[in-house]
């Protein structure tokens, strides 16, 4: 609902419980009133709820790093090539 539309139904509400002075007989517009305050009331706090949980911040676990399998080291003429591999982890995207 938004904190905007909660205030709206509780000062809707506050105006026919306690200004309005109409009497149509088969509604209670001080009943009404009082609903419509509620109703507000109800939406502020689920609305302030959820702004509340979404501000958390939520650290995701630190990803491993595991050798599988280790690679054979390729000889030629007799002599080891060593083989030299720079690894970089994605940064973040822009």
């Amino acid at each position: 609902m938004g904190i905007g539309g909660s205030i709206f139904l509780i000062a809707l509400g506050a105006i026919f419980a306690f200004a309005v002075e109409a009497d149509l007989g088969w509604l209670n517009l001080s009943v009404v009133g009082w609903v419509l305050m509620l109703a507000g009331v109800a939406g502020l706090i689920v609305t302030l709820y959820f702004w509340n949980s979404r501000r958390r911040t939520v650290v995701a676990p630190v990803r491993e790093e595991r050798v599988v399998a280790d690679r054979a080291v390729p000889v030629q003429d007799d002599r080891v090539v060593q083989e030299y591999r720079e690894v970089r982890r994605p940064g973040p995207t822009i």
